[in-house]
């Protein structure tokens, strides 16, 4: 496999992905790219997991979710000293040919994307968490969350910190995990005894 070819092909797509931007986008993507907006989101979810799963259930569910957390972001930095792929706003080529840059740029490596690895992480995870109370399809809730993270992912292309493969491979990762974490969360559940 031509890794350069991916490379360079990575970084034509990032570009023209990148490059598309007006006064209504930007400020759309500075938002999704904010992590600290979606806390209030995090508590919703946390107390709505309580009410429809009871506490116990619900504890193992946010501990999954918490370790999806740890382990995508942990692991994101250990790939990304490892791997020493410059983010596009560190990288000469890139800044030469017009990244668009809205945030701090931030460290120097950037594959794989924390907040893709993250975000799917937690959308993953959070919603088979919700699929232990089986009175409902939360069907909803999977609409929303899985836009969240897609647009989370997204925006780290359009605010320039990431190469489109960075965000591939970290939402990629991050559902993995989280499917882990979720189906061990799963058996500890079954080995309750259900209330209901």
């Amino acid at each position: 496999m031509d890794w350069q070819a991916i490379h360079i092909l990575d970084q034509q797509c990032t570009l023209a992905l990148n490059g598309i931007y007006s006064g209504f986008t930007d400020p759309i993507m500075r938002f999704f790219s904010n992590i600290p907006i979606w806390v209030p989101m995090y508590i919703i979810v946390a107390a709505a997991l309580f009410l429809r799963l009871g506490w116990k259930k619900a504890l193992i569910v946010i501990a999954s979710i918490a370790l999806t957390f740890l382990c995508c972001d942990q692991l994101s930095n250990l790939v990304k000293v490892s791997v020493a792929r410059l983010r596009p706003c560190h990288d000469p080529y890139m800044i030469e040919n017009g990244v668009r840059l809205l945030e701090k740029a931030g460290g120097a490596y950037g594959f794989f994307s924390g907040h893709a690895a993250n975000s799917f992480g937690f959308a993953v995870s959070s919603y088979m968490g919700f699929r232990n109370d089986r009175r409902l399809k939360y069907r909803g809730y999977s609409y929303w969350i899985f836009f969240w993270c897609t647009m989370v992912s997204i925006s780290r292309v359009f605010v320039g910190k990431h190469y489109i493969g960075d965000v591939i491979s970290g939402a990629c990762i991050g559902a993995a995990v989280g499917f882990l974490f979720s189906l061990a969360a799963r058996y500890l559940i079954s080995k309750m005894k259900a209330p209901y």
